[in-house]
């Protein structure tokens, strides 16, 4: 079966690579998608749709919404393209607007307290539907982006880890798009004909806010000196602990650089292997 574009086959071939590198996905899991309605949710759906038909192993799909309350919010598009699609979904209606109206403080950011509670019905529902991973739509530009927020704004050098378990060890978090640009997952996500639809949120856009100067930043970057976020992604993969000031890594000062080395050769077979 060939793909239906370029573009569609270089996607698969980096989701493929990101689920082999970090053991995302085995035979028999549920996957739950958290399918927020924009590009990237839309894009790893369609995208992890189109690896199960072909993988050699066997896994299902189901696509949950969060829907946080705020008026207009399309939810019945999502339902629409989700039943178009022979996908099983659901929406889950919460008051997450209102609760951070009362929890949030006067000019402070909303996105990672919106991150959190929406996490956490995620889990919720993931329970309920016996969900074996949760797969989440955070791209090669989230995982920069979020390194870069950390380093200048938090003092912690850290970005988001390919596959995580949660605190509890109940659940198991999945990013299948590491590997794939955010401008991949917008134009294909045009090119397969699925309605991106806004959140609502009144924070959203918010030209103020640090990831989108960050995000700014990067881009500037990327357009002076090609490859610059392809270099950074490396790094999140090239850590050398005995370079850092982190005592709690290198103590006695004499612990040796950790390389990470990778045999091409070598192909698990509880792993996806896309049949081209």
């Amino acid at each position: 079966m060939a793909y239906s574009t370029p573009l569609e086959a270089r996607i698969a071939k980096k989701t493929t690579k990101a689920i082999v590198d970090f053991n995302l996905i085995e035979d028999g899991d549920r996957v739950m998608v958290g399918l927020s309605g924009g590009k990237d949710s839309w894009a790893l759906m369609q995208t992890l749709d189109t690896l199960r038909r072909r993988a050699p192993i066997t896994f299902s799909l189901v696509a949950v919404n969060v829907d946080s309350g705020y008026k207009d919010f399309k939810h019945d598009v999502i339902a629409k393209t989700c039943e178009e699609r022979g996908w099983e979904y659901r929406i889950e209606h919460t008051a997450i607007g209102d609760v951070m109206d009362d929890l949030l403080e006067a000019n402070a950011t909303p996105c990672s307290l919106c991150a959190r509670l929406r996490r956490g019905v995620l889990y919720r529902i993931a329970s309920e539907l016996g969900a074996t991973k949760i797969a989440l739509g955070h791209h090669l530009d989230d995982f920069i982006e979020t390194l870069l927020l950390n380093l200048f704004f938090a003092g912690a050098l850290k970005a988001m880890p390919a596959r995580l378990v949660s605190d509890n060890g109940e659940h198991v978090v999945i990013r299948p798009l590491a590997y794939v640009g955010e401008d991949e997952a917008r134009v294909y996500t045009k090119q397969v004909g699925l309605p991106i639809i806004g959140c609502c949120c009144p924070a959203c856009g918010d030209l103020s806010l640090q990831r989108q100067r960050v995000k700014r930043l990067v881009l500037d970057l990327e357009r002076e000196h090609p490859g610059v976020k392809q270099s950074m992604l490396k790094a999140l993969g090239n850590v050398m602990p005995r370079h850092l000031l982190d005592t709690r890594l290198n103590p006695s000062g004499e612990l040796r650089d950790t390389v990470a080395l990778r045999l091409e050769d070598e192909q698990p077979s509880n792993l996806i292997q896309i049949r081209h």
